[in-house]
């Protein structure tokens, strides 16, 4: 059974910082490409940062470039997002996205979420 669990979620001050962690377990972790995604109330979920399964490849929304940074360790099952200079406009639910695409099988699994809030 496929598990996501995030962390790190609040509410913080504009100009701050919060440390976003999503423990994977049920799965074999190096496997997967990791995704953060976040929705605001009355928008659509986007995503916000990728890296991939093997070589670590990171990519970012443009919204958050040289603010966030994504890290994963294998080793430990965890994917990292570190929000720095946060603004309000990034106060939204952020989730934890595990895809993969082995030999022709998608396996696409969501963490429940976590809630940030940056006030101004």
């Amino acid at each position: 059974q496929v598990q996501l669990v995030e962390s790190g979620g609040g509410l913080v001050q504009a100009g701050g910082s919060l440390r976003l962690s999503c423990a994977a377990s049920g799965i074999t972790f190096s496997y997967y490409d990791m995704r953060w995604y976040r929705q605001a109330p009355g928008k659509e979920r986007e995503l916000v940062a990728a890296i991939t399964s093997v070589r670590g490849s990171t990519t970012y929304a443009d919204s958050v470039k040289d603010r966030f940074t994504i890290s994963r360790d294998n080793a430990k099952n965890t994917v990292i997002l570190q929000m720095n200079s946060l603004k309000p406009e990034d106060t939204a639910v952020y989730y934890c996205n595990a895809f993969t695409l082995r030999f022709g099988v998608k396996r696409d699994s969501w963490g429940q979420g976590t809630q940030v809030t940056v006030s101004s």
